[in-house]
């Protein structure tokens, strides 16, 4: 928790999620009427990808739109909530 990536040695995965746009205050069903249109979602994100790569070569990221299984293993007991 105290080491940026650069110290780290790290890698950068970026891996587009419309779902964190889900809006769950009403009913049962999640609405996603704020996020972005796919195609606007699309560019966004490959402007994010490309100025992460600018910035650290080692990063990676699958296929914008695509059905991905993504499996990590979190490291220490700290899960951070963010909120907007």
């Amino acid at each position: 928790m105290n080491l940026n990536l650069q110290q780290a040695h790290g890698g950068l995965l970026l891996v587009s999620q419309f779902t964190l746009a889900a809006d769950t205050h009403k009913g049962l069903r999640p609405g996603f009427s704020s996020a972005a249109a796919p195609e606007e979602g699309e560019r966004l994100f490959g402007y994010l990808l490309d100025r992460a790569r600018a910035t650290w070569p080692d990063t990676a990221t699958g296929r914008y739109g695509a059905d991905m299984q993504v499996s990590l293993t979190n490291d220490g007991p700290v899960t951070v909530m963010l909120e907007t």
